[in-house]
């Protein structure tokens, strides 16, 4: 990201004079350097970045799937189960906000929604109220991500800038992200991506809207998790395809 030629008055910087009248060479130093960061330090990111990743399939995924189909096993109503299982996923969104002591929008979001979607159902008694919950969640972060292609800083600009820090370092992921204020062609890809990722989640949540009125009531938590891998491998396959076609890749 530094300069590839050498300005004039960085070269006479870098000579000085010496005490016995020669001259010495002083190594320039190139401002807009970035720092090199320690590999093991990125392999410990890296690890800790799929570690939660794995974390998340785990409890927000796979938990409340395998806990609807064997509380239906054991007898409950579709209607208890979904209820129950949806309800497995709570202490992890807790758990999440404690250890980051922060009270963040999004965790909360999901919270009040499992708690509306639960009271809907018990009022109407229909297990298909809290099927339909989840696209709820998904629908609203469609539009949020969308939303934010009206601001300087669109969803993909700050979601990426973790993953560039820990791969270069904070001051390299600061340089990654001046270039939002240069770069026009930088900027559009970035709103490319933003756009890509807000309709994936909005396609999501239509698709798991139908699912969840026209498919056998058992089939749809399955159903509605394989689609969503299907939905998020389609995101991060044109993601990576685009950035590395496009040169973003650090």
């Amino acid at each position: 990201m530094g300069n590839l030629v050498e300005h004039p008055a960085q070269t006479a910087s870098a000579t000085t004079a010496d005490p016995s009248g020669t001259s010495a060479t002083a190594p320039a130093t190139d401002p807009t350097a970035v720092p090199a960061i320690d590999p093991a330090e990125v392999k410990r990111r890296t690890a800790a970045g799929r570690k939660k990743l794995i974390m998340s399939l785990v409890f927000e995924l796979a938990i409340p799937l395998g806990g609807y189909y064997v509380l239906v096993g054991v007898g409950l109503s579709q209607w208890a189960a979904l209820l129950i299982s949806g309800l497995l996923l709570a202490p992890w969104v807790v758990q999440g906000m404690v250890k980051s002591r922060r009270l963040e929008a999004m965790p909360v979001f999901t919270l009040l929604l499992m708690a509306v979607g639960a009271l809907m159902s018990l009022l109407t008694g229909s297990p298909r109220v809290l099927l339909v919950r989840d696209s709820g969640l998904f629908g609203v972060i469609g539009l949020w991500v969308l939303g934010t292609l009206a601001t300087q800083r669109p969803f993909m600009l700050t979601a990426a800038r973790s993953i560039v820090a820990a791969k270069i370092g904070e001051a390299g992921a600061q340089q990654w992200l001046d270039r939002w204020n240069t770069e026009p062609v930088f900027r559009h890809q970035i709103r490319l991506l933003t756009a890509v990722w807000g309709g994936g989640f909005l396609l999501d949540a239509a698709i798991r809207v139908t699912f969840a009125y026209t498919l056998p009531i058992n089939a749809v938590p399955l159903v509605n998790s394989l689609q969503w891998l299907v939905v998020l491998g389609a995101l991060f396959g044109f993601h990576f395809w685009y950035i590395t076609r496009n040169g973003l890749k650090v």
